[in-house]
């Protein structure tokens, strides 16, 4: 009976010594044998418009903003990503977002782009949540994080002086029909579901629609526990193209080269 307990404990001990390790190497951003399979980058690296100076980052970084601190935020980014969301907008002529949740994105494209950018922004709407198609590969977490974040018919910029900038549309992004809008689009943002399948479905819909030199970002690149599918997704997307993740985000990143 003793050797039976004395393996138990030991058993026990092991597993949470291990699942210490996995939740030390998440917060660092890797896995437990190595760094994750998306290369990590520097923002500066990626974008020199972050290359900080000798007070941090440059005034060319300035935007209108509102954050979020500690606070939950249905499928929303950190506050670190919302910043660079709003940066890369400063900058950009055509914007579409895959997965509009609380419209925050939305929001802040439409306050930080130049005056005359056209912005696009999908979600399902919450009448159309029959429409959502789960796949045999698509976990239930995920599933049901889409299925929560799919509960607005109004946004954060509903009523604000750039709601008449941005054009919302409603409906299931496997039914979207992305050929109207070929190589017409110089910042995309996939965060729509995280389930596998979708990712797989927004990515290439979104790298057919941005123009060359266009930037493509993905949200929740976050390991392999978290956001599963879009860990998978990116993971084998990286095979084909040289994506990055940014450092301190979970945002990746591809810029389309110009032919």
């Amino acid at each position: 009976m003793l050797l039976v307990l004395t393996v138990v404990f030991a058993l026990v001990a092991g597993l949470a010594g291990y699942q210490a390790l996995r939740a030390r190497a998440e917060r660092r951003q890797r896995g437990i044998l190595g760094p994750w399979p998306i290369r990590t980058v520097p923002l500066d690296e990626f974008d020199a418009t972050f290359r900080p100076g000798p007070f941090g980052p440059g005034l060319e970084t300035e935007v209108h903003f509102v954050g979020r601190g500690s606070l939950p935020v249905a499928g929303g980014t950190s506050d670190a990503e919302a910043w660079v969301l709003a940066v890369l907008a400063k900058r950009a002529q055509a914007l579409f977002e895959f997965g509009t949740a609380t419209g925050k994105t939305a929001y802040l494209w439409a306050r930080n782009a130049p005056e005359h950018a056209r912005l696009v922004t999908l979600t399902l709407a919450p009448d159309q949540l029959p429409e959502y198609t789960r796949e045999s590969d698509d976990r239930v977490q995920d599933v049901q994080s889409a299925r929560s974040e799919s509960a607005f018919d109004e946004f954060l910029y509903t009523g604000t002086a750039v709601e008449a900038r941005i054009t919302q549309l409603f409906g299931d992004s496997k039914r979207f029909d992305e050929s109207p809008y070929e190589e017409q689009f110089d910042l995309i943002f996939v965060d729509g579901s995280h389930a596998y399948s979708y990712v797989v479905n927004d990515s290439r819909k979104a790298l057919r629609m941005c123009a060359p030199g266009g930037l493509v970002l993905w949200h929740d690149y976050r390991g392999a526990r978290r956001a599963v599918g879009v860990f998978q997704a990116l993971n084998e997307l990286a095979r084909e193209l040289p994506l990055v993740h940014l450092a301190g985000t979970t945002l990746v990143a591809y810029r389309k080269p110009i032919a």
